[in-house]
């Protein structure tokens, strides 16, 4: 049983340890290339998204393949991390906070408030299974769109100034600013997401979803998401686990949120930043990576978000040539004699390794 529990426990420490071996060198891979001037600066600018889109398909994986309940609503949760960080960066931008320090802060902000959301929205949600809590945090996630656009905010000598009805109803002395302003949302976010910053979140990342995965939590969590009877017939607590695995993915998606709000000089909840389409488009990094594989949802993320920009420039072609390879990709990973070959070579490898042992022995 011992030496069990010892193959297992190195077989997750071995995929740890390659996953933390890809980003970083993939990370030290860009750095030459930035650095010797081999990458283009339309790629460049793909560093940052790329990060962030990482960030957020590991949060949608804890959730979609380890808890195993869909959630169409991770694009809220971005979106309430982007903003609630976005709101204390402005604020502090007059008072003379170190940038780093204010960046850092930004970060936990946004990171915080996107699990308190995550929590309450999860109390009720997660009582509902299936098809049902995905329309649910899918109306979370619109809701949260519409009622930013309609949210004015500005502060003076006074103090904060709020209003749904428009800017000049906010009432401020000449010395105002204005911080939220409805549709057009925050203008003059500092601009300091970097690809550095977004290498560091998703080890973080990493680091606690592994821990979380490999501790007793996360067999808990596992054991509700094969059989939700059985684990509470053993005495599992079905809503504290649920409730915890959740909170922990949204606030992976606010950390997300928060990288994107620092990437752009004006901040909107637009369909195209926070709609329906990104929490799908999250989902599909999810599913064609693997669910239950963080290191494939980071690939996917990036193979994905790339392809587009590289085959820009066959024109018409481009998105014929992205939905075939989504369509080799799926087929890959989850067609029948893809997962029978899989499961032979894993068995062929395990006994091969057993008859190694015996041999030594």
């Amino acid at each position: 049983m011992k030496k069990a529990n010892l193959k297992s426990m190195n077989k997750q420490t071995k995929s740890m340890l390659i996953t933390y071996a890809m980003v970083i060198a993939v990370f030290i891979i860009v750095e030459v290339m930035v650095s010797t001037g081999m990458m283009s600066s339309l790629m460049q600018g793909l560093l940052v998204p790329l990060c962030i889109y990482s960030i957020v398909a590991i949060g949608l994986n804890l959730c979609v393949g380890y808890l195993g309940e869909l959630s169409l609503g991770h694009a809220g949760f971005m979106c309430v991390g982007a903003f609630s960080s976005a709101v204390f960066s402005k604020c502090m931008m007059a008072t003379g906070m170190n940038e780093t320090l204010r960046f850092i802060l930004a970060i936990l902000i946004g990171t915080v408030v996107a699990a308190i959301f995550g929590w309450l929205i999860g109390i009720p949600v997660l009582r509902l299974r299936g098809d049902y809590l995905a329309i649910v945090t899918l109306a979370f996630g619109e809701i949260i769109k519409n009622v930013i656009n309609v949210m004015y905010l500005g502060k003076d000598s006074k103090g904060f100034h709020f209003s749904i009805k428009d800017s000049a109803s906010l009432n401020m002395e000449a010395d105002g600013q204005k911080i939220i302003d409805g549709a057009k949302g925050i203008v003059g976010t500092p601009n300091q997401s970097t690809f550095v910053v977004g290498i560091i979140i998703i080890l973080i990342s990493l680091f606690v979803c592994f821990n979380l995965v490999n501790s007793r939590t996360g067999r808990a969590i596992m054991a509700i998401r094969d059989n939700r009877i059985a684990a509470e017939s053993v005495g599992i607590n079905i809503t504290k686990y649920k409730l915890m695995a959740f909170t922990i993915s949204a606030a992976i998606a606010g950390a997300g949120g928060v990288l994107y709000a620092h990437n752009l000089s004006t901040l909107t909840a637009l369909p195209a930043n926070f709609g329906y389409n990104m929490s799908i488009m999250i989902l599909v990094f999810v599913v064609l990576g693997g669910m239950g594989s963080f290191r494939g949802s980071i690939i996917a993320a990036v193979l994905l978000t790339m392809l587009p920009e590289v085959l820009r420039g066959l024109a018409d072609y481009r998105m014929l040539i992205y939905a075939i390879v989504l369509i080799i990709m799926m087929l890959f990973n989850w067609a029948p004699k893809a997962i029978e070959w899989r499961e032979k070579y894993s068995i062929k490898r395990m006994f091969g390794k057993k008859a190694k042992a015996e041999e030594v022995q």
